[in-house]
């Protein structure tokens, strides 16, 4: 076998817990999904017509992964910080041109995630029509729970989601109202990625979001898959 030698020694392959396991679930790529909650949608001033559209992505570097329970720096570059709290699926097998009554069999588990925003830059881009990555992918930006294999859970089609911040809360809706549903959002991506195990799909936030300063914690739930929490911390 050939050793290969690295002119540096390679990052880790970033992971997270599973549930009930002494395994660790590798991440390969981070996609999420943008405006997947009417209310959503409205607040930030771009209503979704569902009919006359299908779902967009933007894609988070696995360099953003941080699991639950840390304490990330206020972001360089941003003054005006937001979490949107995510119900998060985790792909275990791989997936081309997926059919929806066949996308459950792609499905490893379910996490709770933050999708942290640096918002003003992002608005800023979405205004210009440019990319949005200096809102969306940055260090520490992609906050997960452990992973809950599918086992018992199925396809989740409903089911609370919440987030508070240091306490009071910001965030409450149902995984039912999303625009589009899990076995949609997982045919409609394969059609243009083949999915492959590790990926983490972010399957969009409800209303409610908003900024956070130094200092304040968040905590976030989604029904029958647990806890996110994250603290923030001073500004590097």
């Amino acid at each position: 076998m050939t050793t290969i030698h690295y002119t540096f020694t390679p990052p880790a392959v970033p992971s997270l817990a599973v549930q009930g396991s002494e395994q660790r679930f590798p991440v390969n790529r981070i996609f999420c999904v943008g405006r997947n909650y009417h209310a959503h949608a409205i607040e930030m001033g771009r209503p979704v017509d569902k009919a006359a559209g299908r779902p967009f992505y933007f894609i988070k570097t696995p360099s953003a992964l941080v699991e639950s329970g840390a304490t990330v720096p206020y972001p360089c570059g941003t003054e005006n910080y937001h979490y949107e709290m995510e119900l998060v699926v985790a792909i275990g097998a791989p997936g081309f041109r997926v059919k929806e009554e066949d996308a459950a069999s792609l499905i490893y588990g379910y996490a709770a995630g933050l999708d942290m925003t640096r918002r003003d830059l992002q608005l800023v881009a979405r205004e210009q029509g440019r990319p949005w990555d200096l809102g969306k992918d940055f260090e520490k930006s992609a906050v997960c729970s452990p992973i809950v294999p599918i086992a018992g859970l199925g396809v989740i089609a409903s089911g609370a989601l919440t987030l508070q911040v240091n306490g009071t809360q910001r965030q409450s809706a149902d995984i039912n109202q999303l625009i589009w549903s899990i076995p949609e959002l997982l045919a409609d991506l394969s059609q243009f990625y083949h999915l492959q195990p590790g990926d983490l799909i972010y399957t969009g936030t409800p209303e409610g979001v908003g900024a956070v300063q130094t200092g304040d914690v968040i905590t976030g739930h989604v029904a029958r898959v647990g806890d996110v929490t994250l603290t923030i911390g001073a500004a590097e």
